[in-house]
């Protein structure tokens, strides 16, 4: 799950601008500073990298990874050195 805090939002770009899939979209809403906040594009192929929440200056973004993305069994690239062959 994504969490924008629109409110917190200085209106950068920083975040739309550096999203290495282009998930994330200016909204058409103003907030209290009077700018827009970014929002998930409807079609979005988010990959939760939490880039945006890592390069975010204000914190306004916050990722939460979702029950089913918790449940996918990530490969281990790191073969062990030494010891019993199987």
């Amino acid at each position: 799950m994504i969490e924008i805090k629109d409110d917190w939002c200085k209106g950068c770009n920083i975040c739309i601008d550096r999203c290495p899939v282009n998930a994330l979209e200016e909204s058409e809403r103003l907030n209290k500073r009077g700018v827009r906040p970014p929002q998930l594009k409807k079609n979005n192929k988010c990959n939760f990298c939490r880039y945006c929440e890592l390069i975010c200056p204000d914190l306004a973004i916050t990722i939460t990874p979702d029950e089913e993305d918790k449940k996918v069994e990530k490969k281990n690239l790191l073969s062990p050195v030494g010891g019993i062959k199987k």
